[in-house]
């Protein structure tokens, strides 16, 4: 029996603008067909319903997925008011109906002023949190009730931040929102939880990333321009050249460290360097001399030594 073909040894990022009614991995999976990459990940899941920015991660670039699955996202939303449904969006049974209150925009801002900063949420009952291994969805298919869901997610309470939250418009029965926040914020909760403030119930109506990380909308490519570039360029170099390298990925705050080429291949056989530099958690790992500069990944300063946490497979040069 024949080996199952690898793929190419390909590193970068993709943003893509993640269309409705695909799940975020139906994308990742066409994006690595596409490339024909031996390794690919995704940066934070957006549910079906949900369109937007969506990083993909390729070859050497999947080592720092965590960082973007970390970082602050922004969104765009509308709300409905009115109603209550099960999944918190328009994909749920009707669980109450309300009557709106008039509603000015003097109110609303005053409600969102509640909602700005550090705010405690807890999940949606119909999330990916998970009991005894099984989602909460999955479990609620199967026939748990709202009262044990709610159980279940109310252990879950957490503490997220909004760093801004905008009404850009409203209407008698709905109000559209940009976001930005926190990793672990769950939008369809903000919104509810609005609604509830509001005296009525609502549910998300449409969801859109605009942001995660460093990347943004303006950065994306819909999979229809990506296939189209693909049957133009039977070498994938046009697909290629749209790849970001992953250093785009690191935070601009975390300092650069620059090592020889000689303290670069000690530090990917996983020796400690001695430095004279502070403690820092974080740091970015370069090897710099006669004009070479390679990214080796990322990691820390501490007591005196620089210790790596996550190593790129690079070639180093022979300068000799």
């Amino acid at each position: 029996m024949g080996r199952k073909k690898k793929g190419r040894d390909i590193s970068g990022i993709l943003v893509v603008n993640k269309p409705l009614g695909l799940s975020s991995n139906q994308v990742l999976q066409r994006v690595k067909r596409l490339f024909n990459a031996n390794k690919a990940g995704h940066t934070g899941a957006l549910d079906p319903e949900a369109t937007g920015v969506l990083p993909i991660c390729l070859g050497e670039a999947t080592k720092f997925s965590q960082l973007l699955l970390d970082s602050d996202k922004g969104y765009d939303t509308k709300g409905v008011l009115g109603q209550v449904r099960s999944t918190g969006d328009k994909e749920g049974e009707v669980l109450q109906e309300r009557a709106v209150p008039e509603i000015d925009a003097e109110l609303l801002e005053s409600i969102l002023t509640r909602f700005r900063g550090d705010v405690e949420q807890v999940p949606p009952m119909f999330s990916a949190l998970k009991m005894d291994g099984k989602p909460l969805y999955e479990l609620a298919r199967q026939g748990m009730s709202q009262e044990e869901m709610r159980a279940v997610a109310e252990k879950k309470r957490r503490t997220i931040r909004i760093h801004e939250l905008t009404l850009n418009s409203f209407a008698p029965d709905s109000l559209n929102l940009s976001v930005r926040c926190s990793k672990g914020t769950y939008i369809r909760t903000l919104v509810e939880d609005i609604g509830e403030a509001i005296g009525c119930g609502a549910y998300v109506q449409d969801l859109h990333r605009t942001h995660s990380g460093p990347y943004h909308e303006g950065m994306a490519y819909t999979l229809e321009s990506l296939e189209q570039l693909a049957e133009q360029s039977e070498d994938k170099s046009a697909l290629d050249s749209l790849l970001m390298p992953p250093e785009t990925a690191l935070p601009d705050s975390w300092p650069e460290v620059s090592l020889s080429l000689t303290e670069a291949a000690r530090l990917l056989q996983g020796q400690a360097i001695r430095t004279g530099l502070s403690d820092n958690p974080s740091v970015q790992l370069w090897a710099v001399e006669s004009g070479v500069r390679i990214l080796l990944g990322i990691g820390r300063v501490e007591k005196g030594a620089i210790r790596s946490q996550r190593l790129m497979q690079v070639s180093l040069p022979d300068l000799a």
